[in-house]
């Protein structure tokens, strides 16, 4: 090879890799997190009235062949709510038809289909008295205070409990230096929704995914174990490998990897939005690029093809560990999708 012939050669790649270092990731802003559930009207109040959420909009009905094609979910009729806490929102959706499954009985922790919402709170001593008062369904033993020699995650108190669908929240109380500083707000109870964590069966896969693919970046990761850490999760020998994804605007989406126990099971085969055990993660991105990465990177998709309303199209589709993703442009769609 000639020396100006390697000289092009080498400029070339040198350009590629600079175009993307500096391209803008796919992932812009993390949105809504949204949860199917089985009473629209009895888990808004759960949430408002428990939960200090506010109520944003009126209830949006949907249905037709954009919905279809947009959920995977033939002959689909679906209600939903959006509702805020702090900067965050929580979108809840109810399908009127065709009715999904419920989450089973015996789902654990470490399961690969366990999604959780993260709430952060002001006095864990007076949210727990609320959710007890509530008549709450427990998740963990009671809260948990993170062991000092946890340099991460040292201090952090934390509970998990369930909602009336049996999905897990955590409310979480970062103590000073920990956290974003407005979680150290003491004007509210309930303060917002710091992350949306995800049980993972390989964080590095996940991280080929999520930072590879969409552009997310690590905001910190964590080692945790020890009794607190099993009585929060409620899982016996719990080890887990927790790491914290972060986009420019919007909550985070943290890891969790079990290292021990490595039971837990895949996510439900044949599982469909309709179902309780759906979780989406809302993601503004530009849908259409979004499409062409995932294809390449062979995810699964619930929509077929994407969704085209007025001037924004949306898409439905998987993690490697089967946990969905609604990707939006920056328009408004009418139905379950804002």
């Amino acid at each position: 090879m000639t020396l100006r012939r390697l000289f092009w050669v080498v400029l070339v790649a040198l350009s590629s890799l600079a175009a993307r270092a500096f391209a803008e990731p796919l992932a812009r802003e993390i949105r809504c997190i949204g949860i199917t559930v089985s009473d629209l009207e009895r888990s808004a109040d759960f949430y408002l009235r428990v939960l200090d959420f506010e109520r944003q909009g009126e209830i949006v009905e949907a249905e037709g062949s954009a919905f279809e094609a947009l959920t995977g979910v033939f002959a689909a009729h679906a209600r939903s709510a959006r509702l805020r806490l702090g900067s965050e929102c929580l979108e809840l959706t109810e399908y009127l038809a065709p009715r999904g499954r419920t989450i089973p009985e015996d789902a654990r922790s470490n399961d690969r289909s366990f999604q959780h919402a993260a709430l952060v709170v002001s006095d864990m001593d007076a949210a727990y008295a609320r959710l007890r008062a509530a008549r709450v369904e427990h998740a963990s033993s009671s809260p948990q205070r993170l062991p000092d020699w946890n340099p991460d995650a040292g201090g952090i108190r934390a509970f998990y409990f369930k909602d009336p669908d049996r999905h897990v929240l955590e409310v979480l109380q970062f103590p000073g230096g920990k956290g974003d500083a407005r979680w150290q707000r003491k004007d509210a109870l309930f303060l917002g929704i710091d992350h949306t964590a995800i049980v993972v069966g390989d964080t590095d896969a996940s991280l080929r995914f999520y930072r590879g693919v969409l552009g997310m970046r690590i905001a910190g990761t964590s080692d945790n174990y020890g009794p607190e850490q099993e009585h929060l999760n409620g899982v016996f020998g719990a080890r887990l490998r927790i790491t914290a994804l972060r986009a420019a605007q919007g909550p985070g989406i943290e890891l969790l990897e079990y290292l021990s126990p490595r039971d837990g099971r895949p996510y439900p085969e044949g599982a469909r939005a309709n179902d309780l055990v759906h979780w989406q993660t809302g993601i503004a991105a530009d849908v259409g690029l979004v499409e062409r990465a995932l294809r390449r990177d062979h995810a699964a998709f619930l929509s077929a093809p994407p969704v085209t309303a007025g001037p924004r199209r949306a898409l439905l589709a998987r993690d490697p560990d089967g946990h969905a993703l609604l990707f939006t442009g920056d328009a408004k769609i009418a139905g379950a999708v804002r």
